[in-house]
Parts: C-alpha cells; structure tokens; sequence
C-alpha cells in the first residue's frame, strides 16, 4: 500500500514537471523558432493569462494583466469650443455681465480615447469632440498633445483622432463576435477627469439598440456590461481579461447622470471598419442593403408559421437597390447575412456595417414559411458601389465648407431645407461669427437647399445682403446688411 502511494506520488511529480516544462519551452524558452511575431506574440500573450489564472482559487478571476497592458493607452480628451455670443443683448451685458455677453464664450468638454497604434492614432466617441474647435489628448505620462480629428462618423458615434508621437503604447484588437454572456470586461477611462480609472463588469447582453443615434442610416448594436461608467468614460476602452480591445465604451442608461447599473459599448466589430474607413479615405464607406426593416413580432410569427418569433422583416424596398436587384421582397424575413445568424434588426445592421459597397454577401430568409438565400451586391447611399469621399457633396463658400441637410438633421431642427457649416476657415462667414454646426437657412432672403444654392444666391460670392439661420445651441440669427 506504501509501495503504491509512492508511486502514485512520484507519477504526479513527474507529470508536474513535464507540464511546466512544455509551457516553458513553448511560450517562453527563447530558443524555440517562432512561427510569426505577430502569432507568437498573441500566443505569449494567452499563456501568461492562463498562467495568472493557474495562481488564483477556484473561482476567482484575475485582471491585473488586462489592467496593466490597457491603462497606459487610454489617454484624456480634452475640448474646446466657443459658445454663442452674437445674438446677445449689450445692455444687459453692461449691467449683469458675461452671461449675457455679445462675445462668444470658451466651453470645455472632456472624454476619453484610446491609442490603437505606436504612430498616434486614438479612436474616441465623436459626441466627444462633436463641434470641436480644439482637441487635446492627455497620456497616463502626463504628456500633452494637440490632436487632429482624421475623421468623424455620427451615425455609429465614432470619430478618429491623430497626435504626432512616436512609440506609444496602444492596445491590440479583439473579437467583440467571440464575447459571451456572462464574460468578464474591463472598463478604462477617465471619470470626472480622474485618470487612469479600471472598473470591472460582466457582458449583460449583445446587439443592444438603444435609440440614442441620430440618423438615417445609424448602426446601433451595443454591448451592455455592468462595469461602472460615469461622465468622461465615453470614448474609453472596453477589454477582456486577456487586455485585447472589444469595445469603445459610449453611454449609460441613469435617471441621475451617474452610474446606475447599466453601461453600453460599441462592438469593435464596427469601430475596426469605421476606423479604417476613415483612415484610408477620411469617409466612411457605409454599405446598404436597400430595404425598410423591423424586428419580427409575435403576430407575425402567427402570421407567418414561424417556429419561434425571430428574424427581420422587410417592410419596403428601395428601388434599384441591392435587395430589389437580388430578389428580395416585401415580407420576407431575414434570418441571416453573411453566414452569421440574425434576430434583430442591430444584429443585422451589425453585420451589414462591417462590410464596404461592392461586397457581395449572402442573405437568409424565410418567404412564405420556405428557407432561401440569395446573394447581394452591396451599394452606398448614393446607389452604386463607388468610393465615397468627404468632399463629395460639400463646398467652399465664404471660406465655410457647406453641405446639405439629411432627412434626420431636418427633423431635428424642425426644417425643410438649409445647409449645415462642417468646418470655417479664413473668410467671411467667419468674420460674420458663423462657426461649425451652424444651419444656414436663407441666403439673400432666398431659402438654400444646397451648398451650389449659396453660392448662386450670392452671385458667385459676389454679393451678400442677408443670411438667416440657426446657431449650433439652437438660437435663431438673422444677419442684414447694407448695400
């Protein structure tokens, strides 16, 4: 019996050792060929969670690793704009001061953002820089840097910003797809401009539409986590426990405006393709399916024989879109695209938002209770599968860069027509106060519906006697000028 105990304990010595030699060898021992930097890299990687978590008791979960590979590369956003000040009242200015003063006021913002590569690219939110005159970046070093925004997109709340450094430490991609309910994430950010923040949470849910994105083609498909976000976390990292970036963190749900339970991140499924979008053509390059859509309901599923209640119904197809070239109907239910199963309409939009115009992918429905698939053309809003720049569109007048109002912005204001100011340089319009995120309605008492309508109302810039509209924080401005 002793005999055999012996043995036995011998046995398990020598299947330690021979464990422990294997990982050191594999992962460690610099003597063994790697297959790529970039494989051996991540293999490392893995292995040094795996060996952290071999440390813990059952049960427990270890986030120091994630922590330190992610905390040094989420940095503090820091904005500046002027506010206001041209359709103020000087009498009352005399006599009450600043806050009613005809001069435009500095209002500072802040946010957080997180670096992505050695060179100086930081994705953030862009409701964090949205109308920024001045973008400034902070580092976990305390190093200060002026910030260029590459590019910018409303509709999934990304924008793309560039500092000039050198060798600064960014966090790696991860696969927001392979996340699972009830995995945990960390959560690094900036609240209340308390750097260098790590919360920690579990995924509570996936493809969440939240309503919060304004415009006709916004992709909502949030992930909802449980890890504490306040005012300044947005733009800041979501990652899991191996330090890989899932998700850029973006808003809360709160009757307070702190922290109440709920916290919400963009897959970075999304944000790697906007990113790149924005950095190889300054736009991004969004595909559409062409079709009106909603979330299956229960008296569809009656209506429609279907085993459970699933699937997105197609409610209006647009013409000469992809979907009517394909085939596609009204009534049919999708059920998957690109060989990726779809429920909702955010886990379609997910999918269809990864992808470029001129994509070909394959759809799944369901039409009259039979299965069937069809492949699809993906185009761009515009109706072809052409490279959408983001001078397309725009123009240069009184040294403003002009563009049309979509149907959404139209809504938002409460207008039928105007032109919205995307940047002002030197000219007259700024001489006149006009500043971003200004709507010009009217132009020599004329109404504009586009940027070519200024230009042709001022005879070529020729001539300006009135210009009507409304600034940024919804103040209506009236301008007449002499002849």
């Amino acid at each position: 019996m002793k005999t055999r105990y012996v043995f036995g304990s011998l046995m398990m010595a020598v299947l330690g050792a021979t464990i422990t030699l294997f990982v050191y060898t594999r992962y460690f021992d610099k003597s063994v060929p790697a297959v790529s930097q970039e494989s051996t890299s991540a293999e490392v990687q893995n292995a040094k969670a795996l060996l952290t978590s071999f440390q813990m008791q059952e049960g427990q979960v270890d986030f120091t690793y994630a922590a330190e590979q992610t905390v040094h590369a989420v940095v503090h956003v820091h904005t500046k704009k002027m506010m206001g000040g041209y359709a103020q009242n000087p009498i009352l200015e005399w006599f009450y001061g600043d806050r009613y003063s005809s001069r435009p006021q500095e209002v500072s913002g802040y946010g957080s953002g997180v670096i992505i590569t050695a060179d100086g690219y930081i994705i953030t939110n862009n409701h964090v820089i949205d109308d920024a005159d001045e973008v400034e970046v902070k580092l976990n070093d305390n190093r200060n840097f002026k910030a260029r925004v590459i590019g910018r997109d409303p509709s999934t709340d990304i924008a793309l910003l560039k500092v000039d450094a050198s060798d600064l430490p960014f966090v790696k991609y991860g696969d927001s797809d392979a996340l699972k309910l009830g995995e945990w994430v960390l959560a690094v950010g900036n609240p209340f401009n308390l750097t260098s923040t790590v919360t920690a949470g579990i995924v509570s849910a996936k493809g969440r539409s939240l309503g919060l994105l304004e415009g006709d083609y916004r992709i909502e498909s949030f992930i909802q986590t449980d890890a504490a976000l306040n005012m300044g976390n947005s733009g800041g990292a979501l990652v899991n426990t191996k330090g890989l970036l899932v998700g850029i963190t973006s808003a809360i749900l709160t009757p307070n405006g702190a922290y109440a339970g709920n916290s919400f991140a963009i897959p970075i499924t999304i944000v790697k393709k906007v990113v790149e979008d924005l950095r190889q053509f300054g736009e991004v390059q969004r595909a559409i399916i062409g079709v009106n859509i909603r979330d299956v309901n229960s008296d569809d599923a009656d209506k429609y024989s279907l085993d459970k209640v699933r699937g997105i119904m197609i409610t209006g197809i647009v013409e000469n879109g992809s979907a009517e070239e394909a085939g596609l109907k009204t009534n049919d239910i999708i059920i998957g695209f690109d060989g990726v199963q779809v429920s909702t309409t955010a886990e379609l939009q997910e999918q269809v938002g990864k992808h470029r115009p001129g994509d070909k992918a394959k759809v799944n429905y369901l039409r009259n209770g039979k299965e069937a698939s069809v492949t699809v053309t993906l185009k761009n809003v515009a109706g072809n599968t052409n490279v959408v720049t983001a001078d397309m569109g725009v123009e240069v007048v009184y040294g403003a860069r002009l563009a049309s109002l979509g149907s959404s912005e139209k809504d938002r204001f409460n207008v039928e027509h105007g032109v919205k100011v995307l940047e002002v340089t030197d000219g007259k319009f700024r001489d006149l106060g006009i500043r971003k995120g200004y709507i010009i309605l009217s132009v020599n008492n004329k109404k504009v519906n586009t940027p070519a309508d200024v230009r042709q109302f001022t005879n070529n810039e020729s001539s300006l006697k009135s210009l009507g509209g409304i600034q940024a924080d919804g103040t209506i401005f009236s301008y007449t000028f002499g002849n």
